[in-house]
């Protein structure tokens, strides 16, 4: 094995700190500390971490735990993962427009009440083309609290809004991104645009796999990425 790691992962919008319950048995397998952010949307309450004393930096970061990681974590890292992720979520022109409408419904769909029926069609469109059943459990299984909610909104305006990657991506970090060839959530022109970005990149495409990445081999995949890096 290389280097020891401790990484920090960062869900996306309408998850929480479950969506890295599979990564752990591969990091206990190398003693690699995992610590689990959660944004607080619902059952967890909102919860922060901090780099420890030992151990080189990655964090693993699930769709738009690329914009909600804290800056200051993000800017310390030595590796980055990015999975299913996107700098900017809604592409410019004409490509934008549906995105932008599908937001702003699921906006009205919240302030209406109706968060156990958007997050059953939500779920749906994460996990094709494999079945919803097999995502991890995320806040739709239980209370979301009033400040829940409004985190929700939040960060569905982040979505609409976000034009690239924070300014605090750190430049000399490794960095590897892992596209779901058959995503239905984050566009073909964002996830192209990413690539862009991040031109050093390395690149895992993962074929007929959806935006929840039920790829049985990905954790794997992953730490091992990590564990053969200089």
């Amino acid at each position: 094995m290389g280097s020891s790691w401790q990484l920090i992962g960062m869900h996306g919008w309408g998850s929480d700190q479950r969506n890295w319950d599979a990564f752990e048995p591969h990091c206990q397998q190398r003693g690699w500390p995992l610590q689990r952010l959660d944004r607080g949307y619902g059952r967890y309450p909102q919860q922060s971490a901090s780099w420890l004393p030992q151990g080189r930096r990655a964090l693993l970061l699930s769709s738009l735990g690329s914009q909600l990681v804290p800056s200051d974590l993000l800017q310390q890292a030595d590796a980055v993962v990015l999975l299913a992720s996107f700098g900017r979520f809604v592409p410019a022109g004409a490509a934008g427009r549906p995105l932008q409408q599908a937001l702003r419904l699921m906006d009205q769909r919240l302030d209406a009440g109706d968060l156990l029926g958007l997050f059953a069609d939500f779920r749906i469109k994460v996990a094709e083309p494999q079945a919803v059943e097999h995502l991890p459990p995320g806040i739709e299984d239980g209370p979301v609290s009033a400040e829940g909610l409004q985190r929700l909104r939040q960060d569905l305006e982040l979505l609409r809004c976000c034009q690239g990657l924070p300014g605090a991506f750190p430049e000399q970090a490794a960095v590897l991104i892992v596209e779901a060839m058959a995503d239905t959530i984050v566009h073909p022109n964002s996830r192209a645009a990413l690539r862009q970005e991040l031109p050093q990149a390395e690149l895992v495409e993962l074929a007929g796999v959806g935006h929840g990445l039920l790829s049985p081999g990905l954790c794997e995949q992953v730490v091992g990425w990590l564990d053969a890096l200089p």
